[in-house]
């Protein structure tokens, strides 16, 4: 927790938050931000608007929002300043690049004075005097212009193509057109272009040149409303009916993935994730679409409902909490895990054109923000209309979200997102559904009276036919869906719900333990008519031939010629621990281990001997004693006052911004004090314990690190949390690295490291920056 206003500024003004920050803002503020960027020096809110060209009133509301995102604020004189690290987003704002003073900064003083002399410029004596004069004769717009104008024709080309004005044709494979070599050397003897001395780029153009070229009715671009698809007239009775349609078959195939990764858990790759191989096999035993299943499967893990254990997706214990639900509680908590997923679920091609595992998707945020940008977008059409297409929608959510990630291979913008939307209900007929709306409020209990007004109510019966069908309607409840499950096979999750009974299904239940009067009585028990004919007469066949070959699972086998020895063993009480059974008057298995076994029989006095596989006599050996290698125990740390995370409620907030603003400027961390030696078990080299705080000591060595920065590491090592670092190895590669299972050694910190997925030692004293994981 930031303990004063200057430390809350300094992570504010972080890469890291700037970014994040810019990642929520519409379009017309990041249009702003990268036209102030482009400005040379602070400038007032009225000279901003002019350079856009927008009347002031337009502006004030983009600039209230970058002022709340802590990315542009007005000081005492009303001039407009931004944070550093916004600044740095764009390497050539609107196309410009760096000013005049800065490209013609490292001129000497002799070619400056060519310059004002080709120019018609008094001469100054000093460099700096020199060197003002350029730039302010190249910052008045009409100027440069009339220079430009009176240029040959070729000139002209190569400065409108530096300006932005044409397509560059300077790259590299292009051809070059006849005298350019000359035009360029014109253009670099007045200073429309620069060279950058010792440099292998080409000439580039000061930003006061290519705005001047640009003319004086050019301005950057302005977006400051979102643009208005076509919309057409729709009725609440229209939306809620496809709403309903929508999320009915929805839960219905959610239902029907899930149990099958329930009971036949699906195989990860090596590398992670459910390749092709798996999801077709989900789609073709659901009946169900690839993007559907994938979808299911990713905000399914997301709720917790599926977990990675080993090489498989297992189903979770809240899975089976779930199933108890009611549908419209199932389907809530998958719609909140859609909105907070951290990719785009049902994307299956990475920006190379790969496929994409499912339950592998890189985490990335722009993705939940465009999520977001959709549902506002929406909410925001005119009441009751609806857009034609809702194709129409991607260029509002790119308005609200500009810098939110986009899919490779949608053919039009966030086509994928605008898809899911649509399975989930949350979109109908162009328009925010009911569920959108209480999505987009994160009420809960809104969303859950919506999902059971548009979902049916769970069928607690089924229509079992003579064609060894079962069909429900609607969604299946969590008692019919398990009855069907265990005897049949499911066929199809629509509108209605299909299993088949076949001879396999019926195998599988008598395999479970369930009797063919047990499954007559539990089948009709689900069904309001007399069980068909046929159906019954495939259970009772089925049963009948069940269980004519018998199998048994036995660890060691012992035989003999000598059956009165098999039956003395097998009646012997001390034996009994082994759970041995006679299966014929020459064999017993048990089922230990044959160790454990031949032990036992030696103890109560018998010769036994071991076979191997082929039936010859086993000749044992005695294993060579040796010692386990074990890893070094780590040493303890000192754990420090607990302090609490930052709070995310309102309340809590407004508590934090009180201590802020009434709290002292937090003092910078005191160097520990003297160390005593001690030697740690488990390591070779002799340990430092310190008598300070944890920050104390982190303070001590890591002396790149702020005070924010310090008490931030030293929070994660005493409460075992994990980190992010920026840090610079011995070879002097930069390297960023997420840490956990902290251990202060000073002057190193042992951490896991999630990039090597080992323990690695860092040099305290090397790390950089310290941030959140």
């Amino acid at each position: 927790m930031p303990r004063s206003l200057g430390e809350l500024a300094e992570r504010l003004q972080r890469p890291g938050s700037v970014s994040a920050a810019l990642h929520r803002v519409p379009l017309p503020g990041v249009q702003t931000a990268e036209a102030l960027a482009a400005l040379a020096g602070p400038v007032g809110a009225d000279g901003l608007a002019v350079f856009l060209g927008v009347p002031l009133p337009d502006l004030e509301e983009t600039l209230r929002v970058l002022a709340e995102h802590a990315l542009v604020w007005p000081d005492g004189q009303g001039r407009l300043h931004m944070a550093a690290a916004l600044r740095r987003m764009w390497p050539t704002p609107l196309g410009l690049g760096p000013g005049l003073e800065q490209l013609a900064g490292a001129k000497t003083s002799e070619e400056l004075r060519t310059v004002l002399a080709v120019l018609g410029v008094g001469q100054p004596r000093s460099k700096a005097e020199r060197l003002a004069a350029v730039v302010a004769h190249h910052s008045d717009p009409v100027k440069v212009r009339a220079l430009a104008d009176g240029a040959p024709a070729h000139v002209k080309t190569i400065l409108e193509q530096h300006a932005g004005l044409e397509a560059d044709d300077t790259k590299a494979g292009s051809a070059r057109p006849p005298g350019r070599g000359q035009a360029v050397q014109w253009a670099l003897e007045r200073a429309l272009l620069v060279r950058v001395p010792y440099g292998q780029e080409a000439p580039r153009m000061p930003a006061e040149v290519a705005l001047a070229l640009r003319g004086p009715d050019w301005c950057p671009s302005f977006t400051p409303k979102a643009p208005l698809p076509e919309l057409v007239a729709v009725t609440a009775e229209e939306v809620e009916q496809e709403a309903a349609a929508a999320v009915t078959a929805f839960a219905g195939r959610a239902a029907a993935v899930l149990a099958e990764c329930a009971r036949r858990p699906p195989a990860q790759l090596k590398a992670g994730g459910l390749g092709a191989r798996e999801l077709a096999r989900l789609a073709k035993a659901t009946r169900t679409g690839e993007q559907t299943v994938r979808l299911v499967l990713e905000i399914a893990h997301t709720a917790g409902l599926l977990a990675r254990s080993g090489d498989q997706v297992l189903a979770s214990p809240a899975y089976d909490a779930w199933t108890e639900q009611e549908p419209a509680g199932q389907l809530v908590l998958l719609l909140r895990a859609w909105r907070r997923h951290e990719g785009t679920p049902s994307q299956f091609r990475d920006r190379d054109g790969k496929a994409l595992p499912a339950l592998d998707n890189p985490p990335c945020t722009g993705c939940r923000d465009a999520r977001h940008s959709l549902l506002t977008a929406a909410s925001q059409l005119p009441d009751g209309h609806g857009v034609r297409r809702t194709s129409e929608l991607g260029p509002a959510v790119a308005w609200h979200r500009p810098l939110a990630d986009r899919l490779p291979d949608d053919k039009t913008v966030f086509a994928t997102l605008i898809g899911e939307a649509e399975l989930l209900g949350v979109l109908a007929r162009g328009t925010l559904s009911p569920l959108g709306e209480a999505l987009l409020a994160d009420d809960h209990d809104a969303l859950l009276d919506a999902a059971g007004r548009l979902l049916p109510a769970a069928s607690t019966t089924a229509l079992i036919g003579g064609d060894l069908t079962a069909v429900a309607h609607g969604v299946p409840s969590t008692h019919l869906a398990t009855v069907l499950n265990a005897y049949a096979d499911q066929e199809s999750a629509n509108a209605a719900t299909v299993w088949r009974f076949t001879p396999t299904s019926i195998r599988r239940a008598l395999d479970a333990g369930h009797s063919a009067r047990r499954i007559q009585d539990a089948l009709a028990a689900i069904t309001t008519a007399p069980l068909p004919q046929p159906l019954a007469y495939l259970i009772t066949d089925t049963a009948r031939t069940h269980g004519r070959i018998r199998l048994a699972t036995a660890a060691t086998v012992l035989h003999s010629t000598e059956p009165p020895l098999l039956a003395e063993i097998a009646a012997h009480r001390t034996l009994a621990k082994l759970g041995l059974r006679q299966i014929a008057p020459t064999v017993l298995i048990s089922p230990s281990p044959l160790a454990t076994t031949l032990t036992a029989l030696r103890e109560a006095g018998y010769a036994p001997v071991a076979e191997n596989s082929d039936g010859t006599t086993r000749i044992e050996r005695l294993p060579a004693q040796r010692a386990k290698t074990t890893r070094p125990p780590r040493h303890s740390r000192t754990a420090a006052d607990d302090r609490s995370a930052i709070p995310t409620d309102l309340e809590g907030l407004t508590d934090l911004a009180d201590r802020l603003l009434t709290a002292p400027a937090a003092p910078e961390p005191k160097p520990a004090s003297e160390p005593v030696r001690r030697s740690t078990p488990g390591r070779s080299v002799v340990l430092e314990e310190f008598t300070g705080s944890t920050e104390d000591v982190i303070a001590s060595y890591a002396t790149r690190l702020s005070g924010s920065d310090i008490r931030q590491l030293a929070h994660a090592v005493d409460h075992d949390l994990s980190i992010t670092i920026d840090y610079r190895a011995a070879t002097g590669r930069h390297t960023t690295r997420t840490l956990s299972d902290l251990d202060l050694d000073p002057p190193h910190l042992y951490a896991w490291c999630h990039l090597r997925d080992d323990e690695r030692c860092f040099t305290l004293a090397r790390i950089q920056g310290v941030m959140p994981t």
